[in-house]
């Protein structure tokens, strides 16, 4: 039966593009004066003999439409008898290990497939070829996954790159993709990563989190979710603002879950992420320049193209550059209830971000129209941060009121207030209201929103 999607005729290894050859530099393989263990040596040669075996085997051209369970069955026979032909006796448990590593080689990303797979990892980082951390809960940890060197790890890069029709090579030596379940993806390979090829994986969650989930997780209270809701419905702009893995994502994707089945809104992100669960809604990507250095697509240009495209939201997962300027106007142009994400360490660092942004487009503007568009558009910021011990929190959930001369004015409604450091050294703190109530309060009731004015209280409200 495996001749039926098998080929003799072919080099072993010729379906994959070599991109350590293209580095112009050597790959480099573990040897046992490295600090990965002799066995563990021992087990990425034997893995590599046996993956250059099923390429010479496998016809390429047809194994997709060979069943799962037919595939693993003949793979399995073939290492069974090259292990019996070579003498290599193995046990049961770390055959079938064995075999399924090298299904993940042939039809999946190989040493990343167990990670990729494992729902308590957030982020899969790896350094380079012999060095991959994972994080869980927060926390980051050493794992032992290695792959077999460094042109193993460039063929894995390629292949998760080719996928969506991106490239890497010294030409352009770094790359933004994204895997088919919606996770992001970076690589940066020689020159510019000193130590050889690195990759950043963000997963994708399966089941976005619910603000009911993260008020069980201590990022908010159930009062401060109430009011985050209600700003969705009454169709308020909202910034969030955050460090790197802070949840801001995560957040967009929990306050989009509020946005009414009636509305159309169109997405714009460098790498598709967000997880709207409306029917109406059309995703925009942006595209890297060809290898003629033509053909890009920023986030300007989608911003502009969905201005035209009649939309009621527009959502963009990362300002970043020129485009905060088409989606400030945006926001005050007949768009409310608009949301985007800004990299910023408060919420006041996060409008002189904006501010920034804006003057990048190279209009002199003066800065206090700049700011009068920033006060006019913008209702509210939300500020994230990621703690010292991992967990992800709602900083502050401030109001813009108006402008004070040349400043914009701010009030918070709800905060977090740091307390200490446990013995474990969990952060610890309690989320509370400031006793100020916002002044949208009355848009929001006319808005038919159900909220109740006890909500802002400073008393009585802690988590």
């Amino acid at each position: 039966m495996f001749r039926q999607f098998t080929r003799s005729d072919k080099p072993a290894g010729s379906n994959v593009v070599d991109l350590g050859a293209k580095t112009g530099r050597p790959a480099v393989s573990p040897t046992a004066t490295d600090p990965l263990d002799q066995e563990l040596v021992q087990r990425l040669e034997l893995k590599s003999h046996l993956h250059d075996i099923l390429l010479d085997r496998l016809n390429l051209a047809v194994i997709d439409k060979v069943q799962p369970e037919e595939l693993r069955r003949e793979v399995a026979a073939l290492v069974a008898q090259v292990l019996s032909d070579e003498s290599r006796p193995m046990r049961t448990e770390e055959f079938k290990q064995l075999v399924d590593e090298l299904l993940d080689e042939v039809l999946g990303f190989g040493p990343l497939e167990p990670l990729l797979a494992d729902p308590t990892v957030n982020d899969i980082l790896v350094n380079s070829h012999r060095s991959v951390y994972v994080e869980r809960f927060g926390v980051l940890e050493k794992t032992r996954v290695r792959f077999r060197d460094e042109r193993h790890l460039l063929r894995i890069i390629d292949k998760i790159v080719s996928r969506v029709g991106r490239r890497v090579d010294e030409s352009s030596p770094w790359v933004d993709a994204r895997l088919e379940d919606g996770s992001r993806v970076n690589a940066i390979i020689r020159p510019c990563a000193i130590d050889g090829p690195s990759v950043s994986i963000r997963k994708f969650a399966r089941n976005p989190l619910t603000f009911e989930r993260l008020v069980e997780l201590g990022t908010l209270n159930d009062h401060a979710a109430a009011l985050l809701k209600a700003l969705v419905q009454a169709r308020m702009n909202v910034l969030i603002s955050g460090g790197t893995g802070s949840g801001k994502t995560t957040m967009l994707n929990a306050m989009s879950s509020y946005i009414g089945a009636r509305e159309r809104v169109v997405t714009i992100e460098d790498a598709a992420e967000l997880q709207l669960q409306q029917d109406h809604v059309v995703r925009l990507e942006t595209r890297p320049a060809g290898p003629s250095g033509t053909g890009m697509v920023t986030q300007r240009d989608l911003v502009r193209n969905a201005l035209r495209m009649r939309p009621d939201r527009i959502i963009v997962g990362e300002v970043r550059g020129a485009e905060t300027f088409d989606m400030l106007q945006a926001m005050n142009t007949g768009h409310e209830g608009s949301m985007t994400t800004v990299h910023a360490n408060t919420a006041r660092d996060a409008l002189g971000r904006i501010e920034q942004m804006v003057t990048m487009i190279g209009l002199d503007f003066p800065v206090s129209a700049i700011r009068a568009q920033i006060a006019s558009g913008l209702n509210v910021v939300i500020q994230l941060n990621r703690l010292s011990d991992g967990s992800r929190r709602v900083m502050s959930i401030a109001e813009i009121t108006g402008m004070e001369g040349s400043t914009i004015t701010m009030q918070d409604i709800f905060v977090f207030r740091k307390t200490g450091i446990g013995e474990d050294g969990s952060v610890r703190g309690h989320f509370t209201a400031t006793g100020i109530r916002p002044q949208c309060y009355d848009r929001l009731v006319q808005a038919g929103v159900d909220l109740r004015p006890d909500l802002f209280s400073a008393e009585g409200v802690r988590a």
